[in-house]
């Protein structure tokens, strides 16, 4: 059996390096925030919810595959929770099973510890079996209906009962018995295991003790390099058996483990939902379409991080994008461009890894990656310019970007003046445009938007940060062509106390 929650044919490969970029996505979109709360507090689903959410699938049948099993859950919360607790709970069995210190030149210990393992295993298997016979009917996607199907045929009353037999009998309590044959020099070959006379002792024989034949040769307990050899001899005859039930357990802990990761991570995502429903905040299962579509239509779409830091409801914008594969955000400082750039970025994030996302609907083409390139404070360590390390960092992004991936920029290139950073953006964003990706870029020079808005003219979406008359923010993004002026006037008079002008 295996778990296939994550993927339709395979398990989670949990080998699989994380992209090079994980520290940056991080600490750009706050990431952590949102993996802390998915954790509940559990180490464990926290790194579950990042390696996940980090590998994320550009396949829109996968995500959609994904995304059924998660409704199950969402509509049978506490079903899932028992039964990602039942796999918990026969990894937790395993290790309370005393460990004993053994090789391979210790069959006798390897085979006792994978008997004891497997039996307390056996009662595992045993309970998701009645546990997939009480809830197959309440669970309706594909692999659910899978899992709890092949739990049921696999996992019945009689092949339950044959496997805790062998397992009584592996324990050996009335002795090994093992053939042999002679070889050159009369060195023993041929070494098999045989199956224990003690249940076909007659009642006579349990009563009186078994009569001895003449083959028969007792070993004197003094004699230690007689009691060596018979224990090389059962050693060796019990070998194989030791193997083979080592693999076993190996395959039914492999197994659990992997029930565990991959429920763990729609656990996760159960506890986000209820965090976000508790603060007011909408979520949804986004439609992702083809990788060759291009675009973004949202209602309400917002910064979870912000909501989870906050506790309360926050602003939420509506975008209609279709088929453009820039868009361009300028407007007012401390307007909310910022925190719509990481709503951006994270949504497509939690569509790749399907989950639901934060808005009320979300429509779009499904990306090969997501990447920031956001300005960061000076750092005093820096060897070289600031300049030449935003350069530097888009260099390492250009070196793993695929087509049709996504890229965010916040305030990039700003590290030197508006006429030679424009230029730069400019002619990274075309290069960029041109080989497939798409772009969102946050900017404060209105050289860089202008040429974009001119320069894209119907391929491009632009968005402004919206700004009342009286200068307050609204942190809303509505749709207009950029500006020559980011307001940084409203600042000054805030921080000042000096009263708006009218108009």
């Amino acid at each position: 059996m295996k778990a296939r929650l994550l993927h339709r044919e395979q398990d989670f490969d949990r080998a699989k390096q994380l992209p090079s970029n994980e520290e940056s996505l991080a600490q750009d979109l706050g990431l952590e925030v949102l993996w802390s709360v998915m954790a509940g507090g559990d180490m464990f689903l926290f790194d579950v919810a990042k390696q996940v959410m980090l590998a994320g699938l550009a396949d829109p049948e996968e995500i959609a595959y994904r995304q059924a099993v998660l409704s199950d859950c969402l509509d049978e919360p506490r079903a899932a929770r028992d039964l990602y607790e039942l796999a918990v709970g026969a990894l937790e069995g395993e290790r309370k099973v005393y460990r004993w210190f053994f090789g391979r030149d210790n069959p006798a210990a390897m085979l006792r510890h994978s008997v004891e393992v497997l039996e307390v295993l056996l009662g595992s298997l045993g309970d998701l079996a009645r546990f997939a016979n009480d809830h197959q009917g309440s669970f309706e996607s594909e692999a659910f209906r899978r899992f709890f199907a092949e739990a049921i045929a696999e996992l019945d009353d009689g092949y339950l009962s044959t496997v805790k037999e062998h397992l009584g009998r592996l324990r050996f309590e009335d002795g090994v018995l093992v053939s042999a044959g002679l070889g050159a020099g009369n060195k023993g070959t041929s070494y098999t295991l045989r199956r224990p006379l003690g249940s076909r002792k007659s009642w006579r024989e349990r009563l009186l003790g078994t009569f001895r034949s003449a083959n028969v040769v007792e070993v004197d307990p003094r004699d230690e390099s007689g009691t060596q050899s018979l224990e090389e001899l059962r050693a060796r005859g019990i070998a194989p058996a030791a193997v083979a039930l080592t693999r076993s357990m190996d395959h039914v802990l492999g197994f659990f483990t992997a029930l565990r990761f991959e429920l763990g991570f729609y656990i996760g995502c159960l506890n986000l939902h209820e965090q976000l429903r508790r603060a007011g905040s909408p979520a949804c299962l986004p439609v992702p379409l083809p990788l060759a579509r291009v675009g973004l239509v949202a209602r309400e779409l917002y910064d979870p991080v912000l909501v989870l830091r906050t506790g309360g409801s926050v602003v939420c914008n509506d975008v209609a994008g279709q088929d453009v594969p820039l868009v361009v955000v300028t407007g007012a400082n401390q307007g909310g461009k910022s925190t719509f750039l990481r709503s951006f970025g994270i949504a497509h994030l939690m569509m790749r890894a399907g989950m639901f996302v934060p808005a009320s609907s979300f429509t779009a083409g499904v990306c090969s990656g997501v990447f920031t390139h956001f300005k960061r404070e000076e750092d005093a360590t820096m060897q070289s310019g600031k300049l030449d390390e935003e350069l530097q960092r888009m260099s390492a992004v250009v070196d793993e970007l695929a087509p049709g991936g996504l890229v965010l920029f916040n305030e990039s290139f700003s590290a030197t003046n508006e006429r030679e950073g424009s230029e730069i953006a400019r002619q990274i964003v075309r290069a960029l445009v041109e080989a497939g990706m798409r772009v969102v870029f946050v900017t404060h020079f209105f050289d860089l938007a202008e040429s974009l808005r001119a320069g894209y003219a119907g391929k491009a979406l632009l968005l402004r940060a919206e700004r009342n008359a009286t200068g307050e923010r609204t942190f809303r993004l509505v749709e207009g062509d950029p500006l020559p002026t980011a307001y940084g006037e409203d600042l000054y008079r805030r921080v000042f106390g000096i009263p708006a002008l009218p108009g």
